[in-house]
């Protein structure tokens, strides 16, 4: 797909059709496994059409429901109660009349969990990972950045600045290279820091707390992006910030409410009222969006409750068993994963063409899985993420691996029988 990200031509419409003939190649020919619509919610097992309208059944390792809160039956109870009470639509952005007495609560809970004192909450989690670099950060100041940090991330990083460093993966010292090589010429302008709780395409995460005294001795502002482990992992739901003892102790930290309290919208805390009230007014997303309606509000403070009490506990330890199964039949199946234990289960597959041909046949055959390629992952190192949830059964797991197990030795059988190289399976 990058190849068509950047375009030429001086017709803005049929400029784009170069790509719609790729995409559309693929899409005939069943390797498209993109822009699936799910029927009747993001079960454990679910129905799904692809956007032929082509139906399938079969389990579900795609959707982001970590903890199985979104059929949870007090959130159901919650959006319903919130409906009928305040109907579903907030009444403009937080900076005007948007707020509500349900989005005060959640700001205050967030913050309270996360032992910050402020929060400030987005339409998106991606418009609060945006929005938190492009709101603070100023065209003279710095970002460093691990490289494989989100795209909102990347995007935001990129419209606010042209002073822009990437780190390698995970690599304290490449970090600290940049920070020492930007404070050599310019001690007047911020540094800001960007990192994740933990990377969604590795599973893995960073040693947090050696970030922070990193950018305390070089006068920088850290942001950790906790979207993929907050309330799913770690001690009382607290993520890896929990886990290495940094609650309360991290500059911003921002995270996304789809993956595990079931509903759209972000956050960034803070710890002080100062940042909150610059970002409402200076964050574009926060400031030009609608604020959460009140029933997304109501339905993310609720499961915020769920995740702090003797309950959420029980449904991350069904959570990291599952997920401790997966990998394990996994292995024993023959196929590597990648990282560590996590809601993330990436599966390696390699050559792009490998991979898409195992896309189609497992929706062929009962399993919804997201295959993910260059250029979101290196190329050559295409995988399945696979994403588990609390309300998977032990017969979900051992389905999932027959099905990809049986897909990719299918696929290789199929490239050996055409005598072609998986990269040319596509053009």
């Amino acid at each position: 797909m990058r190849d068509f990200r950047i375009i030429d031509g001086n017709n803005i419409i049929s400029r784009v059709e170069k790509f719609f003939a790729w995409q559309d190649t693929r899409r005939g020919s069943g390797l498209w496994p993109f822009s699936r619509a799910t029927e009747g919610g993001p079960g454990a097992v679910c129905s799904a059409r692809d956007d032929r309208g082509i139906a399938m059944r079969g389990v579900n390792f795609a959707s982001q429901d970590y903890l199985s809160l979104s059929s949870h039956p007090s959130i159901i109870e919650t959006a319903k109660r919130v409906i009928d009470e305040t109907g579903v639509h907030s009444a403009g952005s937080p900076a005007l009349v948007g707020n509500t007495s349900h989005s005060v609560a959640l700001e205050r809970k967030i913050a309270d969990f996360l032992g910050m004192e402020e929060v400030t909450l987005f339409p998106t989690g991606w418009a609060a990972g945006f929005g938190v670099i492009k709101g603070l950060v100023r065209s003279a100041d710095h970002i460093v950045m691990d490289n494989l940090a989100h795209a909102c991330l990347q995007e935001g990083a990129a419209a606010a600045t042209k002073n822009l460093y990437r780190f390698r993966h995970l690599d304290l010292e490449h970090c600290r290279h940049w920070l020492h090589t930007i404070r050599a010429e310019d001690t007047t302008n911020a540094i800001m820091v960007v990192t994740e709780g933990l990377f969604s395409m590795d599973s893995d995460t960073p040693d947090i707390g050696a970030m922070q005294d990193l950018c305390h001795e070089y006068n920088a502002t850290l942001v950790v992006d906790v979207a993929h482990d907050l309330g799913a992992l770690g001690p009382n739901g607290r993520g890896h910030i929990g886990a290495q003892d940094m609650i309360g102790k991290v500059d911003l930290v921002m995270g996304s409410f789809s993956k595990t309290f079931g509903s759209n919208g972000g956050f960034v805390a803070s710890k002080t009222r100062a940042v909150k009230e610059y970002l409402k007014f200076y964050s574009a997303p926060q400031t030009f969006s609608n604020a959460l309606s009140p029933v997304q509000a109501a339905i993310v403070l609720r499961a915020f409750e769920i995740v702090d009490s003797a309950e959420g506990e029980a449904l991350r330890g069904a959570l990291m068993r599952n997920v401790l199964d997966l990998r394990q039949k996994l292995v024993d199946a023959g196929l590597e994963v990648y990282g560590e234990p996590s809601a993330i289960v990436a599966v390696k597959m390699g050559s792009e063409g490998l991979a898409r041909v195992v896309s189609r046949q497992i929706a062929e055959t009962g399993l919804l899985a997201n295959l993910v390629e260059f250029p979101a992952v290196g190329k050559g190192a295409a995988r399945f993420r696979l994403q588990v949830m609390a309300g998977h059964s032990r017969q979900n797991i051992d389905d999932a691996v027959r099905i990809l197990r049986q897909a990719y030795d299918e696929a290789n059988v199929l490239l050996e029988a055409e005598n072609a190289q998986p990269l040319d399976v596509v053009a």
